[in-house]
């Protein structure tokens, strides 16, 4: 008697697996998996069988990241949250976390040595080691540049932070390596200095794709227009592409001319797109914050949720590769990527978003200062 069902393995770290119950015992049916032989009766087998949901797993979709060849989770596991930026997060939401989004198909994994002074990396280098993923089939990107010090964007600092963070996360290489928030360093030295040096980690197989990040448009076409084609593979940009604001839309041709991925992050526009609101710190404008409350008051009295509306709002740009989120837990991870799966099948709310949008008319695409004043 063969039967083929879905179980938890138990040899698996990610996922429940096919597994093949054969001759009264089980087999693991994954690939490069230890099997595990466990006897069974024949009378055992259907009652077994019987408490098994066969169902397949909803997974996000890849998009394709520029001219890397890379394929990238459309949904991106911001890390942050795992440095407790926002607060304790214990090993097994963390671990927790993790295993869900490889479970649910994502695949890109974003965070920085700034992210809770490296706690972040090494919390998410030690799930990865301990997940025992394949490294092949996860994509990771970390940053230099910005630390809790402060700025340094010299070609002698980069140099040693990708050893730092390749330690930190217990890995021989990352896919992406970003200088972060560069409009707090002097865009010269990044253009002349710093991706120069970059350019020589990625000889040295340390890194496979160089990007920039940061919250002024303009400095993405200020490094781009001064750097040779190919140079710089990946932009990050956050809070620009949200239902407050969708600026960074006008600069995706241009983005695409130079051959250059985009990833954009911050999909809720640092909390102001949620029912909670944001955190006090949260630099927008009175104004600003006034009017994303009322659209959530809005959303919330017609039984809707603006943070999976804006999620959906920023999934919909195909252009866009991936949009980045934080999580430290499995019900944020289910929420994202339920979001995406529903964008995918069934697509967004156009009627509420049209609303929302109409609330924010006001303050369209107003941001705020980031940054020291470029010369």
């Amino acid at each position: 008697m063969t039967i083929h069902c879905v179980v938890w393995c138990g040899t698996c770290p990610i996922d429940p697996q096919i597994l093949v119950i054969k001759h009264g015992h089980f087999s693991c049916s994954k690939p490069n998996q230890t099997n595990q032989d466990i006897s069974v009766s024949r009378d055992t087998i259907p009652h077994f069988t019987s408490q098994i949901s066969v169902k397949p797993m909803a997974k996000v979709e890849l998009r394709e990241l520029g001219n890397t060849g890379l394929k990238l989770s459309c949904v991106g596991f911001g890390a942050s949250p795992l440095g407790n930026v926002f607060g304790p997060v214990s090993d097994e939401e963390a671990i927790g976390s993790v295993r869900e989004a490889f479970r649910r198909g994502i695949n890109f994994f974003d965070t920085s040595p700034y992210y809770g002074g490296t706690l972040s990396e090494k919390v998410l280098g030690k799930i990865l080691k301990a997940l025992g993923v394949p490294r092949s089939e996860y994509i990771v990107a970390t940053k230099c540049g910005r630390y809790a010090e402060g700025f340094d964007f010299s070609a002698d600092r980069v140099t040693k932070s990708i050893d730092e963070s390749l330690e930190r996360l217990q890995l021989d290489y990352v896919d992406i390596l970003q200088c972060h928030d560069i409009e707090f360093g002097n865009l010269d030295q990044i253009v002349n200095e710093t991706i120069p040096a970059l350019q020589k980690l990625k000889e040295a197989g340390k890194i496979r794709f160089i990007g920039i990040t940061g919250l002024p448009l303009g400095i993405f076409t200020y490094v781009l227009d001064r750097v040779p084609p190919g140079t710089v593979d990946v932009v990050l940009s956050y809070c620009h592409y949200s239902i407050n604001d969708s600026a960074l839309e006008d600069l995706l041709p241009y983005l695409k001319s130079k051959g250059v991925g985009v990833i954009s992050a911050s999909p809720l526009a640092m909390g102001l797109l949620t029912e909670r609101g944001p955190p006090e710190w949260h630099p927008a404008s009175p104004e600003l914050k006034s009017a994303c409350q009322a659209a959530a008051f809005y959303c919330k009295e017609r039984g809707k949720n603006i943070s999976k509306l804006a999620m959906q709002y920023s999934l919909s740009n195909k252009d866009i590769s991936s949009v980045l989120v934080g999580m430290n837990s499995i019900k944020q991870v289910e929420e994202n990527v339920a979001a995406a799966v529903e964008l995918s099948t069934v697509g967004k709310d156009e009627q509420t978003i049209s609303e929302v949008e109409a609330i924010l008319k006001p303050v369209k695409n107003q941001t705020w200062p980031s940054g020291i004043q470029q010369s």
